[in-house]
């Protein structure tokens, strides 16, 4: 008979070994499913695991696109997961990723067609502020009237969906698009292009943009007062308040820089990979970025490689969609397993697993 039994302090050994086993418990659950589904388990794992990386008839194509799907995961993750360690649930980023990308393209298109090379930096600056005022909105309403800034963060993605909608269809309509749903191509504009910066790699601004960000949360939470602060609010509430932190305070800056960043990755997207406004422009980067926050142990460095692995997973996914006929929902149910076996293998961090005779009590 198997027991659970509350260890006195945390496994460090559990602590960052459960991300590995809730891979490989991913790579076994996917590959039954994989088999349910009449397709070679062996073959699935390995197109989305190791052909985007070795093999060379597509890894020429797939190692770039893995940094250019990486880029806006680690961005959000990074900003989610500083609010995440003070207790502050941001799941509304998807919503902001999306702001940030309809501010910073309508910014750009009103400058049309100027060639200034001050546009896009202007565009950055309102990706960011378009995902930060979005995040605010439950973070005023959490510090003023106590709502819970896990519902309305989320309701407010659908709100933004239908802002998106009516930008594609109408404000932000392409005028020579010939009636068709979207913006200007932000892409071939000369003076909002973000193109490749290193040709064959994929590393475009918003590649650089998460890079930064993870360096720059690693010293805020190692080397700064106010990452203490943030680790302080999220172990011992009680202990911070004593300390001199305000919590309502905290609440509005981590909601606002997890905001910006989303708004950046969405800024991002629509100058480079994506290169316009359309109705379905958000592809969940937001939602799949809490799964990339927790599989890297809300740790910046631990972040970036989850973040390029799940972005491993979605170009061997798309490969396996492709060359073996699996249905795109198969490849979304596999990378939410991640996110349920993480969850499942975490207690081990806190728990020990024990045995004990069918007598016992």
């Amino acid at each position: 008979m198997l027991r659970l039994e509350k260890r006195p302090n945390p496994s460090r050994f559990w602590i960052y070994g459960t991300p590995f086993l809730a891979v490989a418990l991913t790579m076994i659950a996917g590959g039954i499913m994989f088999a349910l589904l009449g397709k070679d388990p062996v073959a699935a794992i390995k197109l989305i695991f190791l052909d985007p990386l070795f093999n060379g008839d597509v890894a020429s194509y797939s190692r770039p696109q893995i940094l250019v799907k990486a880029a806006p995961l680690v961005l959000i993750s990074i900003g989610l997961s500083l609010g995440f360690r003070a207790g502050v649930w941001n799941i509304g980023a998807e919503g902001q990723y999306v702001m940030g990308a309809i501010f910073g393209a309508a910014t750009g298109l009103a400058f049309y067609p100027t060639e200034s090379r001050l546009v896009f930096p202007l565009m950055v600056l309102a990706g960011a502020f378009g995902g930060f005022i979005w995040a605010m909105i439950p973070a005023i309403l959490k510090t003023r009237f106590r709502t819970s800034e896990i519902l309305v963060s989320l309701l407010l993605v659908y709100v933004a969906k239908q802002i998106l909608a009516s930008a594609a269809l109408s404000f932000l309509k392409n005028p020579e698009g010939a009636g068709f749903p979207g913006s200007r191509n932000l892409a071939q504009i000369p003076a909002m292009a973000n193109g490749e910066l290193i040709a064959g790699t994929g590393l475009h601004w918003g590649g650089v943009a998460a890079f930064l960000a993870v360096g720059a949360a690693y010293v805020l939470l190692q080397r700064h007062i106010l990452g203490f602060q943030i680790k302080l609010a999220g172990q011992a509430p009680r202990a911070a308040r004593f300390a001199g932190v305000n919590p309502d305070r905290l609440v509005v800056l981590c909601m606002g820089l997890s905001g910006a960043l989303a708004g950046l990755a969405g800024l991002f997207e629509v100058t480079g990979p994506a290169g316009q406004i359309t109705i379905d422009f958000g592809v969940g980067y937001g939602f799949t970025a809490i799964i990339v926050a927790f599989l890297g142990r809300l740790n910046p460095l631990g972040i970036l490689f989850a973040g390029l692995l799940m972005a491993l997973t979605y170009i061997g996914g798309e490969l396996a969609q492709f060359m073996l006929g699996l249905p795109a929902a198969a490849i979304q149910a596999f990378q939410g397993m991640l996110l349920f076996f993480l969850l499942a293998v975490d207690l081990l961090s806190n728990y020990r697993v024990r045995l004990i005779g069918w007598g016992a009590r």
